[in-house]
C-alpha cells in the first residue's frame, strides 16, 4: 500500500470529471421535480443518451454532434414519459420505472455493434498561460467544454428559478397545480417542457460517460448514476447549488475509492465499490430529518377541470 502515489491535484481534477454526468442528470431532474413531476426514468434516459451520443460521434467523427444527438435521444425518451403521464394520466412512479427498463433494453439492442470501438476524443479547453498555472491550472482550466457547460447550466437553472417570471410560474405549478391552472397557466404544457429539458440533460450526462469519462460503449455503463441523481435532488433539497456540491461530494467519494484501489489499500474491492452508494444512503437518512419541503404537487396527477 502506497498512498504517496495519489496525486491530490489529479484527484481533484478527476473528481470534477466524475461529478459531471451526475450533475447534468440531477440538474435536469431538479427542474422536472420543481414542476411537480417525479420522473424515475433518469437511468433509462441516461443510457439512451450514452448510446445515441456514442453512435453518432463514431459515425460522424464529431463528439459535438454526439452530444447533440444524446440530448435529442434523452428528450425523445422523455417524450414517452410525457405521453404516459401527462396525456394518458398514468402513474408517474410506474411510468418512470418502465422508462428505465425500456431505456436499458433499447440501449443494449442499439449498442451491439459498437462494443470495442473507441470514439473520437473531444479537445480540452486550454487557455494559454492560465492552463499552465501550477495546481489551479490543471484543476480548473484543463477540462473538456461539457464539464463547464454543467456548471453553467447549474447557474442558469438557479438564476431562472430565483429571478425570472418563467421560474416563478414553474415553481407555482409544482407547488399547487390547481391554483396555477385557475390563474390561467398551462400546467400540462409547462410540465411537458420541464420533462423534455430533464430528458435532454440526462442524455447529455449519459453521453459524458460514454464519450469522455469512459470513452467506450459497454452495456449498462451508467451503472446506477441515474438513481444517484434522483437521490441527489432530494439531498440538495431542490436547490441547484446544493446539487453541484452533492455531485462533487459523490464524485469525490468515487474517485478516492478508485485511487485507494490503485494504491493497493487492503480493503476488499467490493467494500470500496459500495462506498459511494452507502454514503448516498447515509446522507439521505441524515437529511430526511431536514424539514425543507418537496414541491407540494410532486407526483400528483393533474386533472384539468373543464
Amino acid at each position: 500500500m502506497d498512498l504517496t502515489e495519489i496525486n491530490p491535484v489529479l484527484l481533484v481534477a478527476s473528481l470534477m470529471v466524475a461529478a459531471t454526468p451526475l450533475l447534468l442528470a440531477a440538474i435536469g431532474e431538479l427542474v422536472v421535480e420543481k414542476s411537480g413531476v417525479l420522473n424515475l426514468g433518469v437511468e433509462g434516459m441516461m443510457i439512451v443518451g450514452a448510446i445515441s451520443g456514442f453512435a453518432v460521434s463514431v459515425e460522424t467523427g464529431s463528439p459535438w454532434l454526439g452530444f447533440v444527438a444524446a440530448a435529442v435521444g434523452g428528450a425523445l425518451l422523455s417524450l414517452l414519459f410525457v405521453v404516459l403521464t401527462q396525456v394518458a394520466l398514468a402513474n408517474q412512479v410506474a411510468s418512470g420505472l418502465a422508462l428505465t427498463l425500456f431505456g436499458l433494453g433499447l440501449s443494449a439492442l442499439l449498442g451491439q455493434s459498437y462494443v470495442g470501438i473507441k470514439p473520437p476524443s473531444m479537445a480540452e479547453l486550454n487557455i494559454p498561460g492560465i492552463s499552465d498555472l501550477p495546481v489551479i491550472g490543471p484543476i480548473l482550466f484543463g477540462h473538456d467544454p461539457i464539464l463547464y457547460l454543467g456548471i453553467a447550466l447549474t447557474a442558469a437553472v438557479w438564476a431562472v428559478l430565483k429571478f425570472t417570471r418563467a421560474g416563478l410560474i414553474l415553481r407555482a405549478v409544482g407547488e399547487n397545480h390547481d391554483a396555477a391552472h385557475a390563474l390561467g397557466y398551462k400546467v400540462v404544457r409547462i410540465r411537458c417542457l420541464a420533462i423534455l429539458f430533464g430528458g435532454a440533460c440526462a442524455g447529455l450526462g449519459g453521453a459524458y460517460i460514454s464519450l469522455i469519462r469512459v470513452p467506450q460503449w459497454t452495456e449498462g455503463m451508467t451503472a446506477g448514476v441515474g438513481w444517484i441523481a434522483l437521490a441527489l435532488v432530494v439531498f440538495a433539497s431542490w436547490k441547484p447549488w446544493r446539487v453541484l456540491l452533492g455531485a462533487y461530494l459523490f464524485g469525490g467519494v468515487t474517485v478516492v475509492q478508485l485511487n485507494l484501489q490503485a494504491a493497493g489499500v487492503a480493503i476488499p474491492v467490493e467494500y470500496l465499490a459500495m462506498s459511494p452508494y452507502l454514503i448516498t444512503i447515509l446522507v439521505l437518512v441524515i437529511l430526511s430529518a431536514d424539514k425543507s419541503r418537496a414541491p407540494a404537487s410532486l407526483g400528483r396527477i393533474f386533472h384539468a377541470s373543464h
